[in-house]
This record gives C-alpha cells, sequence and structure tokens, in this order.
C-alpha cells in the first residue's frame, strides 16, 4: 500500500482538478486571491457530518466577509452530494451555498486524508489556505468528534491579523486571560532592541511584551 502523505505547513497547496456540486474546479486557481477553508467529511448522509455542514453554513456570512471561501469534500459521488444537500434544505431550511468535490479517493490520497487505523472514509481535516496559496493550519478530528467552527473562524481571523501586523496572538485570543485582545510583539533580535522594549512596549519583561490593535482590525 502506497504511503499517504499530508502536506506541511508552509507547503503549497497542491494543484488539484475536482469535481464539486458547482461544477468542475482547479484548485487552488478557483479561489485565487482570497482565504480557503478546505475541510474533509468522513460521509454524507451521517449524522455529525451534517451538523457540521449545517453549523459552516450558518456562518457562511461571517467566513465571507474575511475574504475566505469554504470547500467541502469526502469520498461520495456528486449526486449523493447534491441529494444531501436537497435534504438539509428541506429538512433543516438551510441552502448550503459552498461547493463540495465529489472524490474517487484520489484527492483524499494526494492529501492523507484516509488514515488506515480508522477505516476507509476521510478523516476530519481542515486546511486552511492564505491568498498565496499556501497551507497556514491544519486540523485532523476523529470521526466521532465535530469540529467546533467558531474556533476555525477565529483561527482565520487571527492568521489574517499575524500577517498583516506581523505580531503573534496568546492563547484564546481575543479573550486571553493575561493581555485580553492585544496582539504579542515578536521577540528582539539584538541587545538594543532588548532593552528598549521595554520603554515601548507594555509587558511582563522583553521578551513577552504587547500591544493593542488598531481599532479597525479588531
Amino acid at each position: 500500500m502506497e504511503e499517504c502523505k499530508m502536506p506541511l505547513l508552509g507547503d503549497p497547496f497542491p494543484e488539484i482538478e475536482v469535481k464539486t456540486t458547482h461544477g468542475p474546479m482547479k484548485l487552488p486557481e478557483a479561489f485565487k486571491g482570497r482565504w480557503v477553508v478546505f475541510f474533509s467529511h468522513p460521509a454524507d448522509f451521517t449524522p455529525v457530518c451534517t451538523t457540521e455542514f449545517y453549523a459552516f453554513q450558518q456562518r457562511y456570512d461571517d467566513f465571507q466577509k474575511l475574504n475566505c471561501d469554504l470547500i467541502g469534500m469526502s469520498v461520495d459521488q456528486v449526486f449523493a452530494h447534491l441529494k444531501w444537500v436537497e435534504w438539509i434544505n428541506k429538512n433543516l431550511k438551510t441552502q448550503i451555498q459552498f461547493p463540495i468535490i465529489a472524490d474517487d479517493g484520489e484527492v483524499a490520497k494526494r492529501l492523507g486524508l484516509v488514515h488506515p487505523a480508522k477505516g476507509t472514509n476521510t478523516v476530519r481535516a481542515t486546511f486552511i489556505v492564505d491568498p498565496q496559496r499556501k497551507i497556514r493550519a491544519i486540523l485532523y478530528y476523529p470521526q466521532e468528534l465535530g469540529r467546533n467552527m467558531d474556533e476555525i473562524l477565529r483561527m482565520v481571523k487571527g492568521l489574517q491579523v499575524a500577517t498583516e501586523q506581523g505580531v503573534a496572538l496568546p492563547a484564546n485570543w481575543p479573550e486571553n486571560e493575561l493581555i485580553k485582545d492585544d496582539v504579542i510583539i515578536p521577540p528582539p533580535q539584538d541587545e538594543r532592541s532588548a532593552v528598549e522594549r521595554m520603554k515601548e512596549y507594555q509587558g511582563y519583561d522583553w521578551w513577552f511584551c504587547h500591544k493593542k490593535l488598531p481599532e479597525e482590525k479588531k
């Protein structure tokens, strides 16, 4: 059996031609200039996956405001996706607006989404890809545990802030227990910068300084 290797952080998202509920697409070209949350689910017409798709759709506008698109995937045929989306619309009164990839197994293999110890279905993987097509975050959930969509939304926003402002973000940002919604200044690179650091910013020490974001970035 050929080994499945998942991409690593910082790698470019692989170029793949896929079939989706919105027609054929070339990834990541189809989302050029935008952030993307690419996520796989084990199977259509399953309870946990249904709750996830409903939850993603409830936050669809929030992702769009962050210049971020969603695209789902599982090893199911297009007609199964279409019927499932129809079921969600009819029974849960929610129209899924993002495309779903119908994979024959090649995409899952390419991205390392099938873990032998968990059967033949794809795991709940999430890739956050930036406008430069670089993979910025990877999350893997087991089949029995649904994702936290608010955390994924927080990650997209946090990665955008970190990229634009050249900062790091504390635990539970923007509600950190120590520095609230402040962001962390990168460590100084020389002794002089270390001495000046505490004069310029708030902090616990020269290696732990923080500042507030401009209001428009919050």
